[in-house]
């Protein structure tokens, strides 16, 4: 016959709880009660072995007190009767001090004085020879009258010679019962110690289930392993830092982004990135800058941040890379500006071919040639003033496409007659993105002042490229020329892009990097002088391999 075994109830087993919770209040139940057992165990030990020092002591004083010389006197001066003068004065004795015997002897062991009255003539069934020798004794030993705490000493005559001995009990029954009585207090001290403690221990465990969402260990080490693989794993850069500012994690992708060669756990912010508390950087992360999607310049990198504060006072810390996506908002700009450029040299080009088909049309031949070769010589000009003082071909074409650039937005961009920069750049592009920066900032200053201008010098000292850019704007206030090399500050409107305040910051980096500085000041025509050094931007000899100086041999102005 087949049973259905989905029909039998399944049976419940138990075992090892799994939470956390449960886990922990069991094991302290444990413990605390295991202790407190040990604890009454070592308690109770010592206690009997007291009371049973304390009844062969307090036997050994009876037995001390009754061997005294009268009742040597009468030991000699008559004989073992029930009724004879040492019993009486043994048994008045007994019931003064609550012994359960005492036994009077002479030398022979013989008693003289006995609770039961037909011992009396009788030898003692314990060995007398010690008491007998001289010598005191205490003991738990079983007699006629059974267990008992045993005191026994010599009875010495007027001349001091041993002439029987005397022995005296205490109930052992007696002991045991003060033992048994202290017992049920005990019990109740230990009971009222294991209470509190159970209580205490269920109390911690309600705190950890709640801190642990009453989560199962296995629960808690699927967890562990799944936040390392998403930390690690993510694409996003994660920092986390403790109440103090001290780093308690930090990703893979955050020490790639931030240049670090480790994690730093356990160290505070600032000595893991190696800088200063004024750093933008630093101030974003540990939250003395906030906001959301905060723009930070680390190295060449440009990173956003978002910072998520936690319930114990820390917090966690986000980064994007957003340096690519800067780079190309940046160059969308470049763009716009080259469209509205070309537009505008189209709209030129335009009107000089009207012009010149009107003079063909009037037949003014020698007019035409006049105005093409004035027309083309502008343009050739320029370019020529350029490269012949800018000898790297990125930066030159980079002058002569923001000359361009700025004649169509009104601003006239000239070349300073000191300028020299040899051709041992040792990378154009980093360059370029200074001067770039540089040139753009000064053509938005230039453009709503009256006859606007920008004035770029670029020369060499050794290794050392020095770059001054003037223009003829309203200028920087004194109190805004250190903020304006702060990552996202900016008195212009966002771009299509979102995002500002981004160039300067990169420029000073970039200088940083090299070991170089960028200042600002005002200019002596009145707008602003941005100047920027950049040791060893250049090679130390040229392409003939003589060393290239400076034109003038000038100073940064």
């Amino acid at each position: 016959m087949s049973t259905d075994q989905s029909a039998s109830p399944r049976r419940r087993r138990f075992g090892w709880p799994q939470r956390v919770f449960s886990q922990v209040l069991l094991m302290q139940l444990v413990i605390t009660t295991g202790v407190t057992v040990l604890a009454t165990g070592l308690f109770l030990a010592p206690l009997s072995a007291q009371l049973d020092d304390q009844a062969m002591r307090r036997a050994l004083a009876i037995a001390q007190t009754t061997a005294s010389p009268e009742v040597a006197e009468k030991l000699i001066a008559s004989s073992p009767t029930p009724d004879g003068p040492v019993q009486a004065e043994a048994e008045r004795i007994r019931k003064a001090t609550g012994a359960e015997y005492i036994v009077i002897m002479d030398r022979g062991g013989v008693r003289w004085s006995h609770t039961s009255r037909e011992e009396i003539g009788r030898v003692v069934s314990t060995d007398p020879s010690v008491p007998l020798a001289g010598r005191e004794i205490m003991e738990i030993d079983s007699g006629t009258l059974g267990r008992s705490a045993r005191g026994k000493v010599p009875l010495r005559d007027a001349h001091g010679d041993v002439i029987g001995a005397v022995s005296v009990g205490i109930e052992y029954d007696s002991v045991r019962d003060r033992l048994f009585s202290a017992i049920p207090g005990l019990v109740a001290y230990a009971g009222g110690a294991l209470a509190v403690g159970a209580i205490a221990a269920y109390l911690i465990s309600r705190r950890l289930q709640r801190q642990t969402h009453d989560l199962a260990f296995s629960d808690i080490s699927a967890l562990l392993a799944e936040r390392e693989a998403m930390l690690h794993g993510i694409r996003e850069g994660v920092v986390a830092l403790d109440a103090s500012g001290r780093v308690r994690l930090m990703n893979d992708e955050a020490q790639r982004l931030l240049g670090l060669e480790s994690d730093g756990k356990g160290l505070p912010l600032e000595q893991v990135l190696g800088e200063g508390r004024t750093s933008r950087t630093t101030d974003v992360l540990t939250g003395r800058v906030t906001g959301v999607d905060l723009v930070t310049v680390r190295g060449h990198r440009v990173l956003i941040a978002n910072r998520m504060p936690t319930d114990d006072g820390g917090a966690v810390v986000t980064l994007r890379d957003r340096t690519e996506l800067e780079q190309l908002g940046r160059e969308l700009d470049a763009t716009r500006g080259l469209i509205d450029a070309m537009r505008a040299q189209d709209h030129e080009h335009a009107n000089h071919m009207h012009t010149l088909l009107g003079l063909l049309e009037l037949e003014m031949h020698d007019e035409a040639v006049e105005f093409v070769t004035e027309v083309v010589g502008v343009h050739r000009a320029t370019a020529e003033q350029v490269t012949e003082r800018v000898h790297d071909p990125l930066l030159a074409s980079l002058l002569v496409g923001k000359t361009t650039v700025a004649a169509e937005r009104g601003v006239s961009l000239s070349i300073a007659p000191e300028t020299l920069l040899p051709d041992r750049v040792v990378d154009p592009r980093e360059l370029v993105t200074v001067v770039g920066n540089l040139v753009d900032n000064a053509m938005d200053a230039a453009a709503g002042s009256e006859d606007p201008w920008i004035e770029v010098e670029l020369y060499a000292e050794g290794s050392t490229a020095v770059l001054r850019i003037t223009d003829s704007g309203p200028g920087v206030p004194p109190e805004h020329r250190d903020m304006i090399f702060t990552e996202g500050w900016t008195t212009k409107e966002l771009p299509a892009h979102g995002k500002r305040g981004l160039g300067l910051a990169m420029v000073r980096r970039l200088a940083q990097r090299q070991g170089g500085h960028v200042e600002v000041r005002e200019a002596p025509t009145g707008g602003a002088e941005f100047i920027v050094v950049l040791p060893e931007a250049l090679s130390e000899l040229g392409d003939s391999g003589e060393p290239q100086q400076h034109a003038t041999a000038g100073e940064v102005r």
